[in-house]
């Protein structure tokens, strides 16, 4: 893992959920956990296709319409800590046609009560003492 890495490459991006995660806070910095996405079909994002992920990272939020490659680390002792993962519609129990894009699919996920269980568990996280 690269971290204090340089952008050199933006995507099209959008937040389907998010929240900060004040629990976690560590040396000023609050991690927020975040579902979201890069790419579209006019714009493809890494590896040349749309992609869409939750999990929990430390940085800034993006801003304008594009933004650097999915990189859900978020600080903790002593470096850092990766908790999430990309959506998979053939893992992720998702409604509606089967035929939808892969990021419309993405947002009809972050309404199911699977993505409501993984959203609250991630959440729940907390430093044990």
């Amino acid at each position: 893992m690269a971290t204090g890495s340089t952008c050199t490459e933006r995507y099209p991006y959008s937040i389907l959920d998010s929240q900060e995660m004040t629990a976690l806070t560590q040396n000023g910095a609050v991690p927020r956990y975040v579902f979201e996405t890069r790419g579209n079909a006019e714009d493809p994002g890494p590896a040349d296709t749309p992609g869409a992920a939750y999990g929990i990272v430390t940085g800034p939020v993006p801003t304008g319409d594009s933004a650097c490659y999915m990189f859900h680390f978020f600080l903790w002792p002593p470096n850092s800590a990766m908790f999430g993962a990309f959506y998979d519609p053939a893992n992720n129990v998702t409604p509606g046609d089967a035929t939808l894009p892969y990021l419309e699919k993405a947002k009809k996920y972050a309404d199911t009560p699977e993505y409501r269980d993984i959203r609250r568990m991630i959440t729940s996280l907390r430093p044990t003492s």
